[in-house]
């Protein structure tokens, strides 16, 4: 069974990977998923679809990021 998310925005990453910052409707849990990972990046953790924890993202976010 699925659970239903709502996006909250886009982040790029210093690394060049693109996230997406979801909540969970059921939970009201946040969650970060590389959407798109950058040409550049050397982090074994940053796969593409692949859930990452705002706690590990310890290189940062770049300024352009993007809230809707």
């Amino acid at each position: 069974m699925s659970n239903l998310v709502r996006l909250l925005g886009f982040s790029t990453l210093n690394c060049g990977c693109l996230t997406g910052k979801y909540r969970e409707v059921s939970t009201d849990r946040e969650l970060v998923y590389v959407e798109e990972k950058g040409s550049g990046c050397r982090q074994h953790g940053h796969r593409r679809n692949h859930a990452i924890a705002p706690g590990d993202v310890t290189h940062g976010f770049k300024r352009e990021s993007l809230s809707l």
